[in-house]
């Protein structure tokens, strides 16, 4: 599949330039009139597609329902990313197989081929993020070993705590199974989240980021803050699981989620990750008050992260994505375009005889070359969606034997296609894309 990394090169954004929105085509006004960003989509049944109805010329842009779809770095993006539509349309007619086509951007919006509408939940709302899903987060940033300090000192009370259960609860959003964690909520005294596991990290799966959502509800505020201990728990932690040889074995991370620190806590960082700054850190600074940030622009700037304030639970999602960017530096300095594939998941927008059908996504980061850019940014991640059975089809089966089968896993242990493999449980999806990964058995 070509990428087009070419085609992601910025050009001048024209001031009335205007997109297919996937929820607002083929929508009219009261009067009869095709909204702003809708206008007239043609739409065609394909037996391809599972019969949806699409359109092989073109591509929509989504754009998740908490940003403003007329943001002047969306239509830019937006814009330039157009010229991706020939390279759909030229992969399609090169290779008839293929299906779903993307990019994600790193901005937020996501661009789909072929075109077709997406229909918002019965609150009017699309909570799809590109941003947040395996393939856009696998291939975006490198493995990493991350912890998550929170504090929960008595100043942070009331919605602050709320704020801050909303953005650690985000932050395991962007984490993959190639990273591992832990959580700390720390006042005067240090507390694991999750008790049983002390003093290690876990991998950010699936079951162990729903386990520690869970015990998130419980953290209550009192006391007083002690960061310097927390940030040398979080240190040793890393560090010492550094050494085991388990983990990412590759970048590391602190989050710290407070409402202040009345120091910079230059001695820790001293201690522990000067001059290397092995560990980035990341503070977000929950609370309208700004009477600390200083110190916490300074943790970020003196140790390779990004400072971030959040005042409301709307600023959450957007402010978490930040610290992306910043763990893309690796990739993109390096212009590894490393080629990704998730385990299998089960796309109810795709079916056969037997049901719906299982799928593969196979994705890679896109930079931007601009000679302005010394080293260069991530773009996003282009992506496409495989069925498994047509990895099935190209298996040798004569070399195989009479008794024999082929079979796949993914580097962290998923099945990725096995003659057994079978959905135990399906999802009734209202937009395509919206992957859920349902239970799978042998």
């Amino acid at each position: 599949m070509r990428t087009a990394v070419e085609a992601a090169e910025g050009r001048t954004t024209h001031n009335i330039y205007e997109y297919f929105n996937a929820v607002l085509i083929n929508e009219v006004d009261e009067e009869g009139n095709n909204v702003e960003l809708g206008g007239e989509f043609v739409l065609e049944p394909n037996d391809h597609f599972n019969n949806l109805s699409v359109n092989l010329s073109l591509s929509v842009v989504q754009v998740p329902t908490n940003m403003y779809n007329k943001d002047p770095a969306i239509v830019n993006g937006v814009y330039w990313s157009e010229a991706l539509n020939k390279v759909f349309v030229d992969n399609f007619e090169k290779d008839p197989s293929l299906i779903w086509q993307y990019f994600g951007s790193a901005k937020g919006f996501f661009r789909q081929y072929p075109g077709v509408k997406w229909h918002p939940d019965e609150h009017g709302v699309i909570a799809f993020d590109c941003r947040n899903r395996k393939w856009y987060i696998q291939a975006a940033t490198s493995p990493k070993d991350v912890v998550i300090l929170v504090d929960v000192s008595g100043s942070m009370k009331g919605l602050r705590l709320t704020i801050a259960r909303q953005t650690v609860s985000s932050i395991l959003d962007t984490l993959g199974d190639d990273d591992f964690f832990n959580i700390i909520a720390y006042n005067q005294e240090m507390h694991y989240v999750e008790p049983c596991l002390n003093g290690t990290l876990v991998r950010a799966d699936r079951n162990n980021k729903a386990h520690f959502r869970e015990h998130l509800d419980k953290l209550f505020a009192k006391g007083i803050g002690l960061l310097g201990d927390a940030l040398t728990e979080a240190f040793t932690i890393l560090n010492d699981f550094n050494q085991t040889g388990h983990g990412s074995v590759c970048s590391q991370a602190i989050m710290l989620v407070t409402d202040g620190a009345t120091q910079m806590y230059d001695d820790v960082f001293a201690k522990f990750n000067w001059p290397d700054r092995k560990v980035r850190i990341f503070p977000y600074l929950i609370g309208r008050e700004s009477a600390f940030a200083d110190n916490m622009k300074w943790m970020a700037c003196a140790n390779k992260g990004y400072f971030s304030q959040i005042s409301t639970l709307a600023d959450v999602q957007e402010n978490v994505m930040r610290y992306l960017h910043v763990m893309s530096r690796p990739k993109v300095i390096d212009h590894e375009h490393d080629t990704v594939w998730t385990e299998a998941y089960v796309d109810s927008t795709s079916r056969n005889k037997k049901g719906p059908s299982l799928m593969t996504t196979v994705a890679m980061p896109v930079f931007s070359t601009k000679n302005e850019t010394v080293s260069g940014i991530l773009l996003g991640v282009v992506g496409t969606d495989i069925p498994l059975q047509e990895l099935m089809k190209i298996i040798p089966k004569h070399l195989l034997g009479i008794h024999g089968y082929a079979f796949a896993i993914t580097n962290n242990g998923y099945i990725l296609t096995h003659p057994d493999l079978r959905p135990l449980v399906t999802h009734c999806l209202l937009n395509p894309l919206i992957h859920y990964v349902p239970c799978l058995g042998l």
